[in-house]
């Protein structure tokens, strides 16, 4: 099969993106795996079908490198906010893009007549047990010991479309991700698994995460998974609501504000790498 495509990423977050607009594309779950393997395909987090829309100026799907279909991806949305304002599909200050987990809007950065970047309206985020979903047996989602690996956390899971574990660390650098996080995905107490962030605090409004993403592994930034871990940190009163928090990603950053009401704006890059064809 010939494929065209654009490989774009948000802070080294990276995916490849199929415009539907001009092309089908029958088994997206199978593109993905297929063309997500590093070293012997193009390589990427995962894939992005730009897709036509009743509802918005576009709708977004986004398959993980397993091929399983995740609701949403915030840095995955401003690159195709990008794609859309540079190829004159939706080409606004403010674009609305439809998504599993509802439409999002899009307040476009522009320099020299192309888009690098957005602040995009999250929604709200979710601390109820039934909406990440989690399954322990403490009443709330804040704070909740568990044990991982023999090892115990205080997680505080939350949704933001989509399910988001949050565990703060004392060195987030040379925490072993790769031995824990597997094990957080896929918890029992997670019947959906779970994307896991964790976390130091590194100054007033200051974060640094690193996280291990449902179907992907470690990726260098996550969008909803920073907004997460704000919103995490304002519920546990370590960052203040109405801030602007800085997260500082192994691809770059992210700045999140989380209102006292649980709305959430990201803001950050949107980069464009290459566009080409592949066979597969």
């Amino acid at each position: 099969m010939k494929l065209e495509f654009t490989k774009m990423h948000g802070c080294g977050n990276d995916y490849i993106y199929v415009d539907c607009f001009k092309t089908e594309l029958a088994d997206p779950s199978f593109a993905a795996r297929t063309l997500s393997r590093r070293h012997f395909s193009i390589g990427s987090d995962g894939l992005v079908m730009i897709c036509p829309s009743d509802k918005a100026d576009a709708k977004m799907r986004m398959f993980n490198a397993d091929g399983s279909e995740g609701r949403m991806c915030g840095n995955a949305i401003r690159c195709v906010g990008k794609y859309l304002y540079d190829s004159g599909i939706a080409k606004k200050s403010v674009i609305a893009v439809d998504t599993l987990s509802g439409i999002k809007t899009l307040h476009m950065i522009i320099e020299n007549g192309k888009a690098v970047g957005a602040s995009v309206d999250m929604g709200r985020v979710s601390f109820k047990k039934e909406d990440v979903p989690v399954v322990w047996e403490a009443p709330g989602t804040v704070n909740v010991p568990i044990v991982v690996e023999g090892r115990r956390f205080l997680c505080t899971a939350v949704s933001v479309g989509s399910p988001h574990c949050v565990c703060f660390v004392d060195d987030v650098q040379a925490f072993p991700l790769e031995k824990y996080g597997p094990a957080f995905e896929n918890h029992p107490v997670f019947p959906e698994r779970v994307n896991a962030e964790f976390v130091s605090l590194t100054g007033k409004n200051a974060l640094s995460m690193r996280v291990w993403e449902r179907g992907s592994g470690e990726t260098w930034a996550c969008g909803t998974g920073s907004c997460a871990s704000a919103a995490a940190a304002c519920a546990l009163g370590l960052c203040d609501y109405g801030a602007d928090i800085a997260v500082q990603l192994k691809g770059g950053r992210l700045v999140i504000n989380v209102g006292e009401d649980l709305s959430v704006t990201m803001t950050g890059p949107a980069a464009k790498v290459c566009s080409g064809v592949v066979y597969f």
